[in-house]
């Protein structure tokens, strides 16, 4: 059975994927302002059962997606962050080491009773292998993301977040997850998901993705919005902002994003930077206003001194557009 098909039964938050356009207006409702293309891929990931590949610059709301549709759907999430040198005993399972050893001392003592009455040693051998078994049992199983995510009964959206700085040998073992919504346990055998989970997969494009993994999953790219969306989107994060600051600090974002910086501002800095100025009371963008907080929007010394010569002209362009 399917995410939405449970919840049709339970939850009207599930009548948010009955079209495109009420899935756009559902995230805008828990806070997250879709373009259309955004709304399209998610509305065919999840009704297609398909695992949904984000890639984008950092800060363009990749991760922010997959937490919006969590919300809109009252579902758990679950995130697991990639990293190099991340394998199966982070990502899936592992076992309970300490706990294992731990009752081989307290069995210790018992392990020469248990084998005084076997007869020879291939007896005692069977007895012994019994007892491993019960070691790598589900009471000694310490359950990481992708188990915890197939084991959701009601399912839940899993993150698996920033894919691109995992290495290929672990994008070889995601393929059966991502594919039949399953994993297989050596000692327990195939683990199978009951409700698939939604997953989203992000990256930053740190790596090229294997062509195997690719195929399994729908592409979007979400790049950064049209000053229109973008007021959108500050708009709804910042609902304090006024209407002739909110233009004018995106168009001067959008100024910024024309010039050679090492770093260019995303939407979460184009947000962070709303904020900062209703906490210092701005009402209009002023040259040492923007001097004192170009911080928040430039990450690098090198980009900011760049920038401050060019303070008002930028203005200037910014409130142009405004």
């Amino acid at each position: 059975m399917t995410i939405l098909a449970q919840a049709a039964n339970s939850e009207p938050s599930a009548n948010a994927f009955a079209s495109v356009q009420t899935l756009i207006e559902g995230l805008a409702g828990v806070g997250y302002i879709a373009s259309r293309r955004i709304a399209t891929a998610l509305y065919m990931a999840v009704n297609l059962q398909k695992p949904i590949l984000v890639e984008g610059v950092a800060g363009v709301g990749k991760t922010e997606l997959a937490l919006s549709t969590a919300k809109l759907l009252d579902l758990p999430l679950i995130r697991m962050q990639c990293y190099e040198g991340l394998d199966e005993s982070k990502a899936l399972y592992e076992w309970k080491y300490g706990k294992q050893l731990l009752y081989t001392q307290i069995l210790k003592d018992r392990m020469g009773a248990e084998l005084a009455d076997a007869q020879g040693m291939d007896e005692a051998m069977e007895r012994l292998h019994g007892m491993g078994d019960m070691f790598f049992s589900e009471p000694f199983l310490e359950p990481r993301p992708l188990m915890k995510a197939l084991r959701e009964d009601d399912g839940c959206v899993l993150l698996i977040d920033e894919i691109d700085k995992s290495d290929e040998a672990f994008e070889a073992f995601l393929l059966e997850v991502l594919s039949a919504y399953q994993a297989s346990v050596p000692e327990l055998g195939v683990i199978k998901a009951k409700t698939p989970p939604i997953v989203f997969l992000t990256s930053n494009n740190v790596r090229d993705l294997g062509d195997a993994l690719k195929r399994r999953c729908l592409h979007l790219h979400i790049p950064l919005p049209e000053a229109s969306l973008e007021r959108q989107i500050v708009a709804s994060r910042v609902p304090d902002i006024e209407a002739r600051l909110n233009h004018q600090l995106v168009g001067f974002v959008h100024a910024l994003r024309e010039l050679d910086l090492r770093k260019s501002p995303s939407i979460s800095e184009t947000v962070d930077w709303a904020r900062a100025l209703i906490l210092m009371h701005a009402d209009s963008l002023e040259p040492a206003l923007v001097r004192d907080t170009l911080n928040v929007i430039l990450k690098f010394e090198q980009d900011i001194q760049a920038v401050e010569p060019q303070v008002s002209e930028l203005l200037r362009t910014a409130e142009a557009s405004a």
